[in-house]
């Protein structure tokens, strides 16, 4: 593990900003982060906390969230740049960082084009984004880039601090460091569920992760890793679902967790399923065998 320009900790949480609805119907995601919660995420030892669901381009969410911690820094995981214009959000940006210098971290990516109608080349449209947030003014070391594939990869390590890989497994995470090099953030995302029964613990995870195999992207990004179309046929194999999903006891998950960390990864962000009745209680069992102080 390298030490990158930006320092989110070695550990941090994901949740559901409640901004885009295409999950919203399915009941098993977090609806996002309380104040109270995120001061309890702080207090647990976790880095930072990453809002996902493609906010609008005001990133207006963020500030309660740095207002009521001290030092946990608030990433976005990803403001959609379909949807978000890179003016209005660069603006964003300076307005957050100006009232809390370094504790937030804009992170950007193309989605899917499933979910885009303006879809068009994602490669190409991410280089006219960042050079707009270079025209405005945000600095390179306080933006990360969604990126599975090695060209954008390449791309978030040129251009950004990072990359912020999500549905991953630490095999996907050590090739990532071989592209991007020692000396790039690498931020992997990696599910876990809170269960010690292997059969329970599969069919909860392929009820999630079901929802991603109609999506190019990670299909693709799946096929690269070396799952089969039998490993990726709805609703996936039960290979498929243990790479992606940690379960068991807590020191299980630690360590499935820490697998990213030895394949080259600066920060692991945990995605507690199960709902977010499940968040808290998960995030302070896996506290002690992460090596976490509160």
């Amino acid at each position: 593990m390298t030490t990158p320009n930006i320092d989110l900790g070695r550990f941090g949480v994901f949740v559901l900003g409640g901004f885009a609805p295409v999950f919203a119907d399915r009941g098993t995601w977090p609806s996002g982060a309380t104040l109270e919660q995120a001061r309890e995420i702080e207090r647990l030892g976790y880095g930072t906390l990453w809002v996902s669901g493609s906010p609008p381009a005001e990133l207006s969410f963020a500030e309660p969230l740095l207002e009521s911690t001290t030092a946990l820094k608030v990433a976005t995981g990803i403001v959609n740049i379909w949807s978000a214009d890179a003016k209005t959000v660069a603006a964003s940006f300076h307005r957050i960082n100006t009232a809390h210098p370094g504790r937030f971290v804009l992170g950007i990516g193309a989605g899917h084009p499933e979910h885009t109608e303006q879809y068009r080349k994602p490669y190409d449209a991410l280089v006219d984004y960042l050079d707009e947030l270079d025209e405005y003014g945000v600095p390179a070391n306080q933006r990360v880039l969604a990126a599975l594939g090695p060209r954008v990869l390449r791309l978030a390590a040129e251009r950004t601090a990072g990359a912020h890989p999500y549905n991953t497994t630490p095999e996907h995470t050590a090739q990532a460091r071989e592209i991007i090099g020692p000396n790039v953030l690498l931020a992997p995302e990696h599910k876990v569920l809170p269960i010690a029964d292997a059969e329970e613990a599969l069919a909860v995870g392929r009820k999630i992760l079901n929802n991603y195999l109609d999506l190019t992207n990670y299909v693709n990004n799946f096929k690269r890793l070396g799952f089969t179309d039998a490993d990726l046929t709805p609703p996936g194999s039960d290979k498929f679902i243990d790479a992606l999903v940690a379960y068991g006891t807590p020191d299980d998950i630690a360590n499935r967790l820490g697998e990213h960390l030895r394949a080259g990864a600066n920060h692991v962000v945990i995605h507690v399923l199960g709902g977010p009745d499940r968040l808290l209680p998960t995030l302070a069992e896996l506290a002690g065998p992460l090596g976490l102080s509160s």
